[in-house]
């Protein structure tokens, strides 16, 4: 008895969490089985790229990698490039640069957010120490740079905007909203920043680089800013969730480590006594966790926030910037990339985890 083909896109669709919907037709299955045939060249890829020859490094650099992850930024770069020449190594290439980028912001993050898990494993500092994340995330970088510096002045200027703008984002969250800041316009650009960016380089890098016209650069970075804040405000909601089978994460991580998340300045900014007085415990919460009080103190409050109002408005939110992120792409030609750029936004729109 022999077993059945799989289905082109089914890969995708098991790896990503999508539904096999979002690959209808034969023109979309054509172009799933370029995505997944590119995945696998960057997958291997960056299986060799996170090698180092010191077995320390070695172990903690495929930390995160091996731990798995959706590789959301390759896929988007290989299906904006097949507006271009396809999957061509410079796209390959600038795939697994962009990758590594992302992974080697997740180890930085963990140790400012005082994280305990990723990707449903032990954070790296949590195995390794906060020095040891930190180098490793370093580490990563610097594989990135050297893949990206292969392309010429173009592909390191993407690199190096790409990588102030995280910086950015990151330094901005930490010392917080000045008081002439409106605290959600700011929260706002930090996600631009933050998330938006990289997801931005992922998809005008793979048009850049697969040669494709050059007025198509433009729409699929703004999809791809708007997308990653979208992105972000889900996870805003997921990091509330009670499920943390699902999500890899503690419920609430961000907030009890005081990193303030969509729900929770909507809720500041309600003028009910009811949110004022939730808002006052997760801030005395934060407060007392930072002193060194259990974490645990916070499950309740958090439980409220998840079941109040601005937790469904941030979902809301999170839907306007993917509608947003569709009308961006407005220029390009229809077609099959533009239909499942559109369908790749509205999955990620109701993802879960």
């Amino acid at each position: 008895m022999t077993s059945s083909p799989v289905a082109p896109g089914s890969r995708l669709a098991n790896r990503l969490g999508f539904s096999d919907r979002v690959f209808v037709g034969p023109a979309a299955r054509r172009v799933a089985r370029q995505i997944e045939d590119g995945l696998d060249l960057v997958e291997s890829g960056l299986a060799e790229e996170l090698h180092v020859a010191d077995s320390i490094v070695d172990a903690s650099a495929r930390y995160l990698y091996e731990a798995g992850g959706k590789r959301i930024r390759p896929v988007l770069t290989l299906l904006t490039a097949q507006l271009g020449d396809g999957n061509i190594q410079a796209v390959i290439d600038i795939a697994k640069a962009l990758e590594i980028t992302h992974l080697g912001s997740l180890y930085h993050d963990d140790v400012m957010d005082s994280a305990d898990r990723r990707r449903g494993v032990p954070a790296a500092q949590a195995v390794w120490g906060n020095n040891v994340a930190i180098l490793t995330g370093d580490i990563l970088f610097s594989r990135a740079s050297q893949l990206m510096a292969k392309y010429g002045d173009r592909a390191i200027r993407l690199q190096a905007d790409t990588f102030e703008r995280l910086v950015m984002g990151q330094l901005h969250e930490t010392v917080g909203a000045q008081p002439d800041d409106d605290p959600i316009e700011f929260y706002i650009q930090v996600l631009a920043d933050k998330t938006g960016s990289l997801i931005a380089a992922a998809t005008q890098g793979g048009a850049i680089f697969s040669n494709a016209p050059a007025e198509y650069v433009e729409p699929l970075r703004q999809y791809g800013e708007k997308v990653g804040i979208a992105f972000q405000l889900l996870d805003d909601v997921i990091d509330l969730s009670a499920n943390p089978e699902e999500t890899g994460k503690v419920p609430g991580t961000d907030l009890r480590a005081g990193v303030p998340t969509m729900p929770y300045l909507l809720l500041k900014a309600e003028a009910d006594a009811a949110s004022a007085g939730l808002a006052a415990r997760i801030d005395d919460g934060v407060e007392r966790i930072a002193a060194g009080e259990d974490p645990i103190i916070l499950d309740q409050p958090l439980t409220e926030l998840r079941d109040h109002a601005v937790t469904q408005q941030t979902l809301e939110l999170a839907r306007s910037w993917t509608r947003d992120a569709i009308a961006a792409l407005a220029p390009l030609p229809k077609g099959t990339v533009r239909e499942a750029l559109t369908r790749f936004a509205d999955t990620l729109a109701d993802r879960s985890s």
